[in-house]
């Protein structure tokens, strides 16, 4: 593998204002990872024209993966990604993990780091300010954005994050737009990307006050429709983008049921309809979909034409 260049951060930023497509870890008959799985996903993705791809994010399954296993697929993303796209990695878990890791995205030839807030019961606010600073530290100089589910630790805690030496993003995944463009204006002088976390259902809302890119886990499936909706979105079309917004509404309606527990499942289940089956997500994921929405899946792909390349292999 490459190791990072000098220059890794070129273009990043732009990249940033782009889509973030989270990638899937695909699993084989004997659920280990599965590089060659990956293949005609990246593809797919980077031909469509995502700006950004991301391994070991929440689509990835990342909390379902061992730290051994989070390694090898920021490897394997990364084998496939080949450079034609910046690639984020994902980091999380202990801070002993985290710095692990860093180290091997490092190794893989990562573009940047994507790092996870910490899901343990007993955050503090400095303790985060503390673990983002270990892992850029561990980082050598890779670009760190950072991802929020939710501002508990307070707005002057986040702009403390944001003016971590190599802090160049923030995915934003809390459905509180307002507090956003607050934070956005907080933090203008220091060239942030801001990123819009929760899909292209709240893209229009999180642009309108400023974050100019957003995640996707359509990307994995179809992903010319999301970058359809950035273009829509970039040329200020806003009804457009309401329209192109509405056919793929019921895509992310159904990862949002089972209390958000279907996220991943929808998407491998998809690809598993179109012929690119990426195996089952694992336990606390629900797998596999009921049969009522199996069927509405199916509906909707055959709708949008995916199905016919699954028809023809």
């Amino acid at each position: 593998m490459t190791t990072p260049q000098a220059g890794a951060a070129s273009g990043l930023r732009a990249a940033l204002n782009g889509i973030s497509g989270i990638l899937v870890t695909p699993f084989d008959a004997e659920d280990r990872l599965a590089p060659a799985k990956l293949k005609p996903v990246v593809d797919r993705a980077v031909q469509a024209g995502v700006h950004v791809l991301v391994a070991n994010g929440n689509t990835s399954e990342f909390y379902g993966l061992t730290t051994a296993e989070a390694e090898a697929a920021v490897h394997m993303a990364a084998e496939q990604v080949a450079g034609r796209v910046p690639l984020l990695a994902g980091i999380g878990r202990s801070i002993g993990d985290a710095v692990a890791l860093t180290r091997a995205s490092r190794a893989a030839g990562a573009t940047a780091l994507m790092v996870h807030q910490p899901p343990d019961p007993f955050v503090s606010p400095r303790g985060i300010l503390a673990y983002v600073q270990r892992v850029a530290e561990a980082g050598q100089g890779l670009p760190v954005v950072l991802y929020l589910r939710n501002d508990g630790i307070g707005i002057d805690n986040i702009i403390a994050l944001c003016q971590v030496p190599g802090v160049v993003g923030v995915k934003w995944a809390a459905p509180t737009p307002l507090r956003l463009g607050e934070l956005i204006r907080a933090t203008r002088g220091l060239d942030i990307a801001w990123i819009g976390g929760l899909a292209e259902t709240w893209a229009p809302p999180f642009y309108a006050v400023g974050a100019r890119g957003y995640t996707s886990g359509l990307i994995n499936v179809w992903p010319a429709h999301s970058v359809a909706i950035h273009a829509a979105l970039e040329a200020g079309d806003y009804a457009r983008a309401a329209k192109l917004i509405e056919t793929m509404a019921a895509f992310e309606a159904l990862r949002a049921e089972e209390q958000n527990g279907t996220n991943v499942s929808v998407v491998k289940a998809a690809l598993r309809m179109m012929g690119e089956d990426c195996g089952p997500t694992r336990p606390p994921s629900a797998w596999p979909l009921t049969p009522r929405a199996e069927a509405e899946l199916r509906q909707r792909l055959g709708e949008w034409g995916l199905l016919r390349a699954a028809a023809a292999k």
